[in-house]
């Protein structure tokens, strides 16, 4: 389904669909796809529709499948059981929805939220968001940044502190790979969560559960 906008809002909005960062060449075609894709233009079959949105999808799924996330939902699993799925099942809807709003936004206007909201709040507000956001982004990026290091840690048998090290000047250059453009970085964040699958996936044939449980 479109996502509709006012007529009275069709000038703001063509405003905001210029206001993006310069692509590079190797990302023009991509762009293109998913623009054909969204206006209904495209006469590719289904599966070549889809490949344009797989590098977003891929990063937007690293949130759950980060060390964090693995060891709390491990111990959830031994200690509860099954009691809490209800606790997935609620969660995914609500990010579900989240997802869906934010990608009608970006369709709309070519912003991003953070983006949306320089434009439309007053600067003191928008001040106090930013900070805001920088503190919630400390808080759930330390239990992946530990997560990472004693990875690390396990892996090499290298003191923590020199993993933690090694962590960061791993996270630099992944982002730094943002300046190749987005394409690259997709390939990359694309490749982990094989490799993250691929090692769950080995680890518990390995681990011969009980499947009748």
């Amino acid at each position: 389904m479109p996502f509709l906008v006012k007529s009275s809002d069709q000038k703001q909005i063509t405003k905001w669909q210029h206001h993006s960062n310069s692509l590079r060449p190797g990302d023009v075609a991509t762009v293109e796809a998913a623009r054909d894709v969204l206006q209904g233009k495209s006469k590719r079959g289904i599966l070549a529709r889809i490949l344009p949105f797989l590098g977003p999808a891929f990063i937007a799924c690293v949130a759950y499948i980060d060390p964090g996330n693995f060891a709390t939902n491990i111990q959830a699993g031994a200690q509860f059981g099954y009691m809490l799925v209800w606790v997935i099942i609620a969660s995914n809807l609500m990010a579900m929805l989240i997802q869906t709003l934010s990608a009608k936004l970006g369709i709309a206007t070519g912003m991003n939220l953070a983006e949306m909201c320089r434009e439309q709040f007053p600067r003191p507000l928008v001040w106090g968001m930013w900070g805001l956001s920088e503190i919630i982004a400390m808080a759930t990026d330390l239990a992946e940044f530990l997560g990472a290091a004693i990875g690390f840690n396990l892996l090499f048998h290298i003191p923590l502190l020199a993993a933690g090290i090694l962590t960061g000047i791993t996270t630099f250059i992944i982002l730094g790979l943002e300046g190749r453009g987005f394409r690259t970085l997709e390939a990359v964040i694309m490749a982990l969560v094989g490799v993250v699958a691929a090692s769950y996936l080995i680890e518990t044939f390995l681990d011969r559960p009980d499947w009748g449980q």
